[in-house]
C-alpha cells in the first residue's frame, strides 16, 4: 500500500466567515483582490473559532472517511495559503495594498513589504493543535516558502532578492521551529515559484528553502510542495502553467538539500517518469496523481497505473500518493470522490509490485 497525503487547501464547509483564493472575484479592470477583505470578515463575526473549529472538524472527516494516511486542516482559516503566514511577519503593510502582476499571468491587487523581514508572531501553533486534537491521523502543516512569498507581494523595502529571500526564510524558520516543538511530524514548505523561475532557484531560492527548516529535528518529515501552478477556475485547461521542464532541471538539487518529500504534480500533464523520477535518488517523491481543477473524477484504474508507473522508476518507500496541489476550486463532493479514487489506488498500487 502506498502512503497517501492531501498537499493544503480543501473546499471549505459552509459557515467559514472569509473570503478565500478560490472564490476571489476580479474588479471590471480584470484586477484580484485576495486579501484586503479578511480582517473585515473576521470582525462581522463574533464566533469566528468556533465556525473554523467545525470546519476543520469537518476537513479532517472527509480525508479519513476518504482513507487520507497525513492530512492537512484544509487551510480553513486562510483567506490564501500565502497572506495568512505574512500578517504575522514583521515587514508587511496590508492596509495599503499596490498593484502586481504575480505569477507572470494574474493581476493583483498585494501587500507591500515595508520595511525589514522578521518572525514576530505564529498562528501556526495553534492551527497545528487544534486540527490535531480533532484528527485521529497526523496533521501535516503548509508554510508559503520565500520565493513565493516575495512573488506574492510588492517590495518596496529590500530591491534586492537575495537578501529579501535570506530575511523571509529566516522568519520562516522561526515560524517553523516553533511548529515542531509543539509536536507537528509533517510540516510543508510551499514553493510553486521555483517552478516558474528556476534559474532563481537554483541560484538561491533552493538555499533560502533549505533555511526554513534550520534545527528542525529529525522526526519531523520536511516537505516540499512545487507544483505548476492553479488555474482562474475550475475546468480552465489552457492557463499558462510553469514549463514541466523546470523538474528536471531542479530535481538533481532538490535532491541533494535537506528534504525528505518533494511534492510535485503529474495529474494535469504527465511528466516524462523514467526521465525525471531516478534524479530523485534519496528524496520520496509525492508524486500528484488525481487534478485539482478538473471536475471530470478519475478512475482507480487510471491513477493505479500512473503510480505502478512510477514504481518503476522508485522504490515503494520513497513514492506517496497525492492531488497535484489543493483542492480549493472542487466542490466538496467532487473533492471527496477524487480523494477515494486516490487511495483505493493506492491501495492497489503497491500490491501489483
Amino acid at each position: 500500500m502506498i502512503p497517501t497525503t492531501t498537499i493544503g487547501a480543501y473546499p471549505k464547509p459552509a459557515g467559514v466567515p472569509i473570503t478565500d483564493w478560490f472564490s476571489a472575484e476580479p474588479d471590471p479592470e480584470g484586477v484580484v483582490d485576495y486579501t484586503s477583505s479578511y480582517s473585515s470578515e473576521l470582525d462581522a463575526v463574533p464566533d469566528a473559532e468556533e465556525r473554523f473549529r467545525a470546519a476543520v472538524a469537518e476537513v479532517i472527516a472527509d480525508q479519513v472517511d476518504a482513507g487520507i494516511d497525513v492530512v492537512t486542516d484544509g487551510e480553513a482559516r486562510r483567506e490564501n495559503y500565502v497572506h495568512h503566514q505574512c500578517r504575522h511577519l514583521a515587514g508587511f503593510d496590508f492596509t495599503r495594498l499596490a498593484r502586481h502582476r504575480m505569477r507572470g499571468t494574474v493581476e493583483a491587487q498585494l501587500p507591500r513589504i515595508v520595511g525589514p523581514v522578521g518572525f514576530e508572531r505564529s498562528p501556526l501553533v495553534h492551527e497545528y493543535e487544534v486540527a490535531q486534537s480533532l484528527s485521529p491521523r497526523p496533521v501535516k502543516v503548509t508554510v508559503p516558502g520565500p520565493m513565493t512569498i516575495a512573488d506574492s507581494t510588492v517590495d518596496e523595502h529590500y530591491d534586492d532578492p537575495v537578501a529579501l529571500g535570506a530575511d523571509l526564510a529566516a522568519a520562516l524558520n522561526g515560524q517553523i521551529v516553533e511548529l515542531a516543538a509543539a509536536g507537528c511530524r509533517y510540516i510543508q514548505v510551499d514553493e510553486p515559484v521555483m517552478a516558474r523561475r528556476p534559474d532563481q532557484a537554483l541560484a538561491h531560492g533552493i538555499e533560502h528553502l533549505a533555511r526554513c527548516f534550520y534545527r528542525v529535528p529529525a522526526e519531523v518529515t520536511r516537505v516540499v510542495h512545487c507544483c505548476c501552478g492553479y488555474p482562474r477556475h475550475l475546468d480552465d485547461p489552457d492557463y499558462p502553467k510553469a514549463d514541466r521542464a523546470a523538474y528536471l532541471r531542479l530535481a538533481p538539487a532538490i535532491d541533494e538539500a535537506p528534504i525528505d518529500q518533494i511534492s510535485i504534480e503529474d495529474a494535469h500533464r504527465h511528466n516524462d517518469l523514467a526521465a525525471l523520477l531516478p534524479l530523485f535518488a534519496e528524496t520520496t517523491v509525492v508524486l500528484g496523481v488525481v487534478a485539482i481543477a478538473d471536475s471530470r473524477v478519475e478512475t482507480v484504474a487510471e491513477v493505479e497505473a500512473r503510480l505502478r508507473s512510477a514504481l518503476e522508476h522508485l522504490p515503494p518507500e520513497r513514492l506517496v500518493a497525492a492531488p497535484d496541489c489543493g483542492l480549493g476550486y472542487l466542490p466538496r463532493d467532487l473533492a471527496r470522490a477524487k480523494l477515494s479514487v486516490l487511495t483505493e489506488a493506492a491501495a492497489g498500487g503497491r500490491a501489483g509490485q
